[in-house]
């Protein structure tokens, strides 16, 4: 066996470490000022609902206003349902979220596991809530999903209801909470959900109201998709350096 003290090692110079320093330091200060960013937009939108909602009187049930659905899983005993290219999310990626917004998820399925599980494929723009386990935690999909069992879906009928009711969702999680039940561990019930009332406010609010926070969440989601691609940039400067 070779003695490794006799391997040839290459180091970069002193001054090739400290620019490949230089590089990732600044990789990381703008990915931390984008998620800053995200988060405040995100805020900014939460309080204009909060001082919007104020003034809007409770009306008709989701049910009403949207399609309530929820999701399945394929069976696990049968590889040929799994690793196919459709995003198959669980409650688990949507509570390792940094802001609401479902690009990709940790497991796929196959078409064959669509077809033979009770979740359809949610066009992007759903609103996705978990609803057992972790109640309440929100998110649109930007991308074609299937969902888990722990999922309550809503889509508006009127598309420009989205971040409505997503805001509106967002600011009655503890009341979503009040009514869940369950032995092993809490679970909101799709019926429950789907009686429950919603404010809704007239056509003019409404059209204000998302053309102020519609551009909001682009630019938390555009920040946050940066994100990404700088991170797999850093990583990728981390690993050859």
């Amino acid at each position: 066996m070779p003695d490794i003290r006799s391997f040839e090692v290459w180091v970069p110079s002193l001054r090739e470490q400290q620019a490949i320093a230089e590089i990732l330091g600044a990789l990381d200060d703008k990915i931390a000022a984008n998620t800053a960013l995200a988060a405040t937009v995100i805020q900014l939108a939460s309080t204009d609902f909060a001082a919007t909602v104020r003034h809007v009187a409770w009306g008709p049930r989701f049910e009403e206003i949207a399609d309530i659905s929820g999701g399945g899983t394929p069976s696990t005993k049968n590889p040929a349902l799994w690793d196919g290219d459709i995003w198959w999310a669980t409650p688990t990626d949507m509570t390792a979220l940094v802001g609401p917004y479902l690009e990709s998820t940790s497991r796929r399925i196959a078409p064959a596991g669509l077809a033979a599980c009770s979740s359809k494929l949610f066009e992007p723009g759903a609103i996705l809530m978990t609803s057992r386990a972790t109640i309440g935690a929100l998110a649109i999909n930007g991308v074609p999903t299937a969902l888990n069992q722990g999922f309550i879906a809503v889509e508006p009928h009127d598309p420009r209801l989205r971040w409505w009711l997503f805001h509106e969702m967002e600011s009655r999680v503890d009341e979503f909470i009040s009514w869940a039940n369950g032995a092993t561990f809490l679970e909101l019930s799709r019926g429950n959900f789907k009686r429950l009332p919603v404010r809704v406010p007239e056509e003019t609010v409404l059209i204000a109201f998302d053309s102020r926070i519609a551009p909001l969440h682009d630019a938390a989601r555009g920040a946050l998709a940066e994100n990404r691609t700088l991170a797999a940039t850093r990583d990728a400067r981390r690993a050859v350096a």
